[in-house]
């Protein structure tokens, strides 16, 4: 469909009843299928498919969904390829599993809170100016936390109750998992390190390498005591074939591998063995011994638990340095904890900058005081270009063997805008191209302010 829009061409609308098997196929099966249906007059009708297109951008403008995920690159990538055509996902679009008839597809999530492997060389986490950057990510923590959860995840499938028999046949049969993360905008504020710098990105990319290998071990290490999961033969694991070799990319590719050939030595995105993951020793374990999860990784929104732990939703940036939190007690308004540490240290904690931040809705891009530095750590999603957030995305998605709940923000979306975002992200091999869109209203509400009292 993307390259019947690009090339301008037209898109033929099928009844699954009169042109059977298209469901259930993927990549060049799926091409020559469509196009012997087309060749036999089988359509209902034929549209141009930019008209289609522009009907989806509409919507999505209006709505914020359709969701799109790219059926070829989440099959294409799939560790339970074996298994058949994946047909589709979750709600939120990270999970991608096999399902027919006889077997329903199980989330079986959990999130670790990246800032809490945020060290400050001078004591507790909380001790950090954020501006001042004066910390490390721990990734051997990181790794060992890990493993505890991708163990304990593992024993969930066993002992929760399943609502059908399908989900518990599924979940037994291939026993997926889906790890994700909260506070990503967190840790880098920790760090010091502006969302789209580039050790931030590197540290991005790092992060999900030591989650994947660390998922990856445990999983070994169970199957070496319990047997890999029933279907593990065949799949692409079996043959060796770990997620960033389904994108395209060796070992020489991996952050890790980059470290050790890298000098100086990177501090934020250094895997915590000196000489980085052994890929290939891991490699020939699972080739033996197999593993006991068929998938691992998941990134989810975590909007109700990043909220129980006080950081930023999964991996996204802060969408505004003031928020509402409603308690029994009534509506506050709230800021920014790494932002009021770092004004309240500089003494920038004001009347007049807490109304200005009001005034423009979160954004410490226009108030004169606060330095460029501070300016450049605080943007929100508005200030940042979505394809440093899509490339941020492909960067982690080698190392996502499901795939991510991938929000996009665009102020005032326009069909070109949408056209130019969703292709670069089709393009970049991303298995859920957006989950939602989020924009900003036409009108903006009155923003109201405390003015001092010693004021006239």
């Amino acid at each position: 469909f993307m390259e019947r829009v690009e090339e301008d061409g037209m898109w033929s609308l099928m009844c699954p009843h009169q042109c059977e098997g298209l469901h259930s196929c993927h990549g060049q099966e799926f091409r020559e299928l469509y196009e012997r249906y087309e060749s036999e007059g089988r359509f209902v009708r034929q549209v141009r498919a930019r008209d289609l297109w522009s009907a989806i951008l509409d919507a999505q403008i209006e709505t914020g969904t359709p969701y799109l995920l790219y059926k070829d690159a989440a099959n294409a990538k799939s560790n339970q390829k074996n298994l058949g055509t994946i047909q589709s996902s979750n709600l939120c679009t990270e999970i991608i599993q096999y399902t027919d008839e006889h077997e329903v597809a199980v989330c079986n999530l959990a999130s670790i809170c990246l800032p809490k492997f945020v060290i400050s060389d001078r004591g507790p986490v909380g001790s950090i100016s954020p501006a001042s950057g004066k910390g490390h990510f721990d990734h051997e923590a990181l790794h060992k936390a890990t493993k505890i959860v991708t163990r304990n995840l593992n024993k969930v499938i066993d002992v929760n109750s399943y609502p059908v028999d399908g989900a518990k046949t599924s979940n037994r049969r291939h026993r997926p998992i889906g790890l994700g993360v909260s506070g990503l905008a967190d840790a880098f504020l920790r760090l010091g390190l502006p969302f789209t710098s580039k050790e931030a990105k590197e540290l991005n990319e790092a992060i999900f390498e030591t989650i994947y290998h660390a998922a990856l071990e445990a999983s070994a290490e169970l199957a070496e005591t319990h047997g890999p999961y029933d279907t593990f033969d065949g799949s692409p694991a079996s043959q060796g074939k770990l997620q960033f070799n389904l994108w395209g990319f060796d070992d020489d590719e991996t952050p890790s591998r980059r470290r050790r050939l890298a000098v100086p030595k990177q501090r934020y995105a250094a895997p915590y063995s000196e000489g980085g993951y052994d890929w290939e020793s891991l490699r020939q374990r699972i080739k033996t011994s197999g593993l006991r999860n068929s998938l691992l990784l998941a990134p989810m929104p975590t909007a109700s638990t990043s909220q129980i732990l006080g950081v930023n939703e999964c991996f996204e940036p802060f969408s505004s340095n003031l928020y509402l939190r409603r308690v029994k007690a009534g509506e506050f308004i709230m800021a920014n904890p790494h932002l009021l540490q770092d004004l309240t240290e500089r003494g920038l904690w004001t009347p007049d900058v807490r109304n200005q931040l009001m005034r423009d809705g979160g954004s410490v891009a226009n108030i004169e005081c606060i330095p460029k530095r501070l300016k450049e750590l605080y943007k929100t999603v508005w200030e940042i270009k979505m394809k440093d957030v899509i490339d941020m995305a492909a960067d982690r998605g080698k190392f996502v063997d499901q795939s991510q709940s991938l929000n996009l923000f665009i102020a005032d979306p326009t069909p070109e805008k949408l056209t130019a975002m969703h292709f670069y992200s089709w393009k970049k091999g991303l298995k859920t191209g957006m989950y939602y869109l989020r924009t900003k209203p036409a009108v903006n509400a009155i923003q109201y302010t405390v003015e001092n009292a010693d004021q006239p």
